[in-house]
């Protein structure tokens, strides 16, 4: 059995990396072709574009392994039926899914080793790239601009650009969030406008031309300011601009550069945050009712007091209270928003790995009912079933993110979707070995 093993082994493992190989190439040329106009002709030096873009494409590895699997059992399998092997080793008395197992165990070693590179090697590869790109940032402040997304290159505002003129880097549709005073919040709209440094790069100065600047009080003053301009200059202060490496240690992890464990614990903050927030909002409240029964209480008549409640005033209060418990509401609902943003990336790192075992599930009895082993076939169904899988993981994020379904369950959607569609894949193949034994 063991020369049977390593015989269906060696059979799988060159389709495996011709697979592998092949689709990291084509998609990270796809990744090149969006992204070479931004970088090449800024002045950058050669090896610190190739540095950024293969930094940047670490994370295909996450995407091209499964599918890899996939499309190598399906190979592997298509080809072992097409030259009557599987009906030979089936007569042999061979199970299917004994034919499978050595293919699975495989299957499950790429599995936790795609685990370990999910939490220990692209956490840190996603923020180098990060950082990178921040420094890249540094040299031109276009850089740090997208068209139609938001972008928080600069601390505590978020800045909209609905055009960017390559030429002359003129920037039209401006809008700019800013959030970085708790007493007012702002927003900015503009028509055009330009972003330029000072000479000694420690300023970053923005040049706004015809726009708005709506300004609301958040200290509980219901304090509303619209002020129009037709030409406003920001100044941003910075320092180190310029390309140069900076100290990695001073730029904050994201959801993307954190491993498994660092997004539970930043989980558990937000849910305690949450849990501390509701109890003393919770409390406050009962307190403000228990000091409003107490008034009244005493301002009935027999009471022996001569003070009167001023209802009006009671009003006002339930009303302030009822605008603080709103407040925590709302906090609230964002730090949830935020915890499920955090657990998905924790899922997502597990999910995909745990696909490497599911797709040798779907890939084996699906190659043997093909018949075929060519790599255009296998490459073909691959596609196919890998898309499925990518909309079920899509649309358990997207129901992650809205709160309508737990981040758990939502990101092993797809495992689960695709898990059953490979074993009754294989109860099929299993009924036909039956049958053909009869």
């Amino acid at each position: 059995m063991k020369i049977l093993d390593r015989y269906i082994l060696k059979a799988h493992i060159a389709p495996f990396f011709f697979a592998i190989i092949t689709i990291i190439f084509v998609m990270m040329l796809h990744f090149i072709s969006l992204v070479i106009e931004r970088f090449v002709g800024k002045g950058l030096d050669f090896f610190v574009i190739a540095e950024l873009i293969i930094l940047q494409t670490a994370w295909l590895l996450v995407l091209a392994v499964p599918m890899a699997v996939l499309i190598a059992t399906l190979m592997t399998f298509g080809s072992l039926t097409n030259r009557s092997e599987i009906a030979v080793m089936r007569s042999s008395g061979l199970s299917p899914i004994r034919l499978i197992l050595p293919v699975l165990v495989a299957g499950a070693v790429t599995g936790v080793l795609l685990e370990r590179f999910n939490n220990v090697i692209l956490p840190e590869v996603n923020y180098q790239a990060k950082q990178l790109l921040r420094d890249i940032t540094r040299t031109k402040p276009s850089f740090g601009l997208k068209e139609n997304a938001f972008s928080q290159f600069i601390d505590g505002y978020s800045i909209l650009v609905r055009d960017i003129d390559n030429e002359t880097e003129e920037l039209h549709g401006i809008t700019i969030y800013e959030g970085s005073r708790e007493q007012h919040k702002s927003v900015i709209t503009a028509e055009r406008g330009m972003v330029s440094f000072t000479p000694d790069y420690h300023y970053l100065i923005m040049m706004l031309y015809n726009g708005e600047i709506h300004e609301l009080a958040t200290d509980g003053r219901e304090e509303y300011r619209l002020m129009t301009f037709e030409k406003h200059r920001f100044v941003f202060s910075s320092t180190g601009y310029g390309f140069e490496r900076s100290d990695t240690k001073n730029v904050r992890r994201g959801d993307r550069e954190l491993s498994a464990r660092q997004l539970q614990v930043v989980g558990r903050e937000f849910l305690q945050r949450i849990e501390n927030r509701s109890k003393d909002a919770a409390a406050s409240l009962a307190a403000h009712l228990a000091h409003i029964e107490k008034s009244a209480a005493a301002d009935r008549p027999g009471s022996g007091t001569v003070r009167h409640v001023d209802r009006n005033q009671v009003l006002d209060d339930i009303d302030i209270k009822i605008r603080d418990i709103g407040k925590v509401v709302e906090k609230n609902t964002g730090d949830r928003r935020m915890y499920s943003m955090y657990m998905v990336e924790y899922h997502k790192k597990y999910a995909l790995a745990f696909a490497c075992v599911v797709f040798v599930l779907v890939g084996a009895p699906l190659g043997i009912l093909a018949r075929r082993g060519g790599f255009g076939v296998g490459a073909g169904l691959s596609l196919a079933f890998f898309v499925l899988y990518w909309a079920f993981l899509m649309l358990g994020e997207n129901l992650a993110d809205t709160g309508r379904l737990a981040p758990g369950p939502a990101i092993w959607l797809a495992n689960v979707v695709m898990l059953t569609v490979g074993v009754l894949a294989l109860l099929r193949v299993s009924g036909k070995a039956g049958g053909s034994h009869r």
